[in-house]
């Protein structure tokens, strides 16, 4: 998507030069050991590698057995056929990891997620609503999530108003929408002085979803990421605000177990796709991430 009115060109990203000798392997494994601890990444012999086969077994099992007693999803449209994931960079950065777990589990993925955009709200999202008709009517998702980004600026009322257009615009092609909040992540100078509006889209979002419990949801990612953007458990990148494929990975793990509750979409196991070439992606070299 091209920006013609971008505050920060893209978004924080450091243009470090391409690192040309990238070990994908190697960082594929480290990306699954952040999402399940697979001990067979590093080196170890057969007992290590049938510890972690027991992890991702029992992961696999928890996930499915997070619908109703009796196996079936919790309410929705049913296990999604194809997603359409929105946001900033920050979503940028997850989708390359999401995109391989939600495919590796057999539903179509597509993102439309944009570096010093993406937004629903104010001017700067004005690409977003010229680009989304097109894409709900070529790609036909039935769930869209849209990860609140960075940009979504304003007073409580405006971000109401840009999320239920959202939700509008998405529920009238007969999909359904979940609203994921932003991770944590460092406010700098450049994001100091709209702090207030960044704190309060998580609940104008949420409150969004509460008007309409059918077919707009909000997914809680606070157990996931936690609150603090300098905490290990944030797992932001060396610019305190976006994800390198280890974060990634883990977003990606838990929106799958997210899926799983409320659609009865059964996850694929993380030694499926977490070494997969996606770790290799451009965003993971500018970002610095190794």
């Amino acid at each position: 998507m091209n920006l013609t009115n971008t505050p920060r060109g893209n978004h924080g990203i450091r243009r470090i030069r391409n690192i040309s000798n990238i070990r994908t392997t190697r960082i594929g494994c480290v990306a699954a050991v952040a999402v399940l601890g697979l001990a067979a990444c590093q080196g170890g012999g057969s007992g290590a590698q049938d510890a972690g086969t027991k992890d991702v077994a029992a992961g696999d099992a928890a996930a499915k057995g997070s619908g109703t007693q009796d196996g079936s999803a919790q309410p929705g449209t049913g296990e999604p056929r194809k997603l359409l994931w929105m946001g900033d960079s920050i979503a940028e950065a997850q989708a390359p990891a999401l995109g391989a777990a939600i495919k590796a589990g057999g539903t179509e993925f597509q993102s439309m997620a944009a570096a010093g955009g993406g937004g629903v709200i104010g001017e700067i999202a004005a690409p977003t609503w010229d680009e989304l008709p097109k894409k709900l009517a070529t790609f036909k998702p039935d769930v869209v999530a849209y990860q609140i980004t960075t940009y979504d600026w304003g007073a409580a009322e405006e971000q109401q108003a840009g999320y239920e257009r959202l939700a509008k615009t998405v529920n009238d092609t007969g999909a359904e929408l979940l609203l994921v909040p932003a991770p944590p992540f460092k406010i700098d100078d450049f994001y100091k002085k709209n702090q207030a509006a960044i704190k309060s889209a998580p609940a104008s979002a949420k409150a969004v979803a509460d008007k309409h419990p059918e077919t707009v949801h909000y997914l809680d990612a606070a157990d996931l990421w936690g609150t603090d953007s300098s905490a290990a458990k944030a797992q932001r990148s060396k610019d305190g605000i976006h994800s390198c494929q280890q974060g990634s990975a883990a977003f990606a793990n838990w929106f799958g177990k997210e899926l799983n509750k409320r659609y009865g979409f059964t996850p694929a196991p993380a030694d499926k796709w977490a070494e997969g070439a996606w770790t290799g992606e451009k965003v993971y070299n500018q970002l610095g991430c190794s």
